[in-house]
């Protein structure tokens, strides 16, 4: 996306600004962005070419199960459950996982559509992307502001809370791969069919 976006706003690809970085080689990051900023890149573009010159964030540059085992290490009691969650994506036309620093999303050709995060110790929250403004939204879910929060439409989704991205609608907490249930499972597969 970030080479995308480079091409569209500049019409050069990243071997081309590479180059002319190398040219004009500046003495650290903060140098880099101003001169890049000066050419009209900016954004996850510039981000894109200070790492090229500077190097990848370890957590950019690591494997899938890497990430994952770091997000786990200190709550193996939810790894069945995890795997269980990545089970029932994997049977989800057109799904792809993948792995972050923090998190898992779950993802269709469209756009995320689920993210699943070791909340605490001994929970798993599965946010969701649902259409549905009656399970939940950003906009109005704190108290007193009159809009559902979710809970209501079934007593286990509640709001995305903070550790969600944006785009999410809604949370599942699970707790044990007995959560994962026909409910859960039907929700993960609306949220995708929702997001194709």
């Amino acid at each position: 996306m970030s080479e995308r976006l480079l091409i569209e706003r500049t019409g050069q690809d990243v071997a081309a600004w590479n180059a002319r970085i190398a040219a004009e080689p500046p003495p650290d990051e903060d140098a880099l962005r101003a001169w890049l900023g000066e050419r009209g890149v900016t954004g996850y573009a510039r981000t894109l070419l200070v790492m090229e010159r500077f190097g990848y964030p370890g957590f950019l540059t690591a494997d899938a199960d890497s990430l994952i085992d770091a997000q786990y290490a200190d709550r193996r009691a939810l790894r069945p459950l995890l795997d269980a969650l990545l089970a029932a994506a994997a049977d989800l036309p057109g799904v792809e996982a993948q792995a972050r620093k923090t998190y898992v999303t779950l993802v269709t050709a469209r756009r995320t559509f689920a993210q699943i995060v070791p909340a605490t110790r001994d929970r798993i929250d599965l946010g969701l992307r649902l259409p549905d403004p009656a399970l939940g939204s950003r906009a109005g879910t704190s108290a007193g502001a009159g809009a559902s929060t979710g809970a209501e439409t079934g007593g286990r989704l509640l709001p995305p809370g903070s550790k969600m991205a944006e785009t999410i609608t809604c949370r599942l907490p699970l707790t044990q791969p007995g959560d994962l249930d026909a409910d859960a499972l039907e929700l993960l597969a609306r949220a995708a069919d929702a997001n194709r």
